[in-house]
């Protein structure tokens, strides 16, 4: 159990050299529920990159270039509430110039333009195993990854998708009973102002991923504390100090209780949206942008970055 603060510099040990640029492609991958999931790649290329807008911030790519290397593990990432696929490009881009190839999916129903379904949590798992079965069979580049290396990736909502992914199972009567007592909390207002949970939920495990990594993840609470204990791979766990969005002692805190071996960190000084990149223009999104006073986003996202790669580089290979 560790203690990061924002400005912490973690050195890094690279059993490869990092990529001389990073390629980057979106894709859209066909959903055997219909229609198709939205989806951007970043991995090891070696042709000049240039420097791109992606969302609320700029990443340095070389677009559609060809993959450079071989045996490479896999990340998926999976966003929060109202997100798309470019919302961890920092992270993503620091997995790719370590030598991963990361894949990040806007999910379908839950993304900025269309929340239809941000109520309807299995399906967020079940669009990320459809992600991670692209990657090792369809993508252009399969055969070069590794599959039995994979990684995921999360915040927020994607924080809770990525762990259900493991094995956490979520009971929808335990929400019900939540948002009953705290009706004002973020997430009893989206349960509200979309649909009731149902009775029960039928989850499935994807025994693919090898390592998580779970940024401030939602409903934490209503994970069943048998099925936390049960997770058996390695999980690192993100947790803001001033996290309005979803507050302690809710979310993070019964996910760390009953994990059997997790990897903590509390970001001291951080509020919930902290965990995306800095924005170019924070005047345009202040709600998604700006820090607690005091807070250096772009400092943390250093550390942070290079933490959540030293965790895939140890747990994948």
């Amino acid at each position: 159990m560790r203690l990061l603060h924002f400005a912490l510099c973690l050195p890094l040990a690279f059993a490869s050299p990092a990529s001389a640029s990073v390629g980057f492609q979106v894709v859209h991958i066909p959903d055997p529920e219909g229609g198709t999931i939205e989806a951007g790649i970043w991995y090891p290329a070696d042709v000049a990159p240039t420097t791109s807008q992606l969302g609320l911030s700029a990443q340095t790519i070389a677009a559609d270039a060809p993959l450079v290397g071989d045996h490479f593990p896999l990340v998926v990432i999976s966003h929060g509430n109202g997100g798309f696929f470019g919302g961890h490009s920092d992270t993503a881009e620091a997995l790719a110039n370590a030598g991963f190839v990361a894949a990040a999916l806007t999910h379908t129903g839950d993304n900025y333009p269309d929340v239809s379904r941000a109520t309807d949590m299995p399906n967020r798992p079940r669009q990320l195993s459809v992600l991670i079965t692209y990657m090792l069979k369809s993508w252009p580049g399969h055969d070069r990854l590794d599959a039995s290396s994979v990684g995921a990736f999360g915040f927020s909502s994607g924080g809770f998708t990525v762990l259900a992914a493991a094995g956490a199972k979520t009971d929808p009567a335990v929400i019900a009973r939540h948002c009953q007592i705290l009706p004002a909390l973020y997430d009893c207002q989206l349960v509200a102002a979309h649909r009731q949970t149902p009775a029960s939920w039928a989850w499935a495990t994807d025994t693919r991923i090898k390592a998580v990594v779970s940024a401030a993840p939602a409903l934490g609470y209503a994970f069943t504390p048998e099925s936390l204990a049960a997770i058996r791979v390695p999980v690192q766990l993100w947790q803001a100090q001033y996290d309005h969005i979803l507050p302690a002692p809710y979310y993070v805190e019964p996910v760390r209780r009953h994990l059997r071996s997790v990897e903590f960190h509390e970001v001291m000084g951080a509020d919930h949206f902290d965990f995306m990149p800095e924005c170019d223009h924070p005047e345009q999104y202040p709600y998604l942008c700006f820090s607690p006073q005091g807070f250096d986003r772009a400092a943390f996202h250093v550390a942070f970055d290079r933490a959540v790669v030293r965790f895939f580089r140890r747990t994948l290979r």
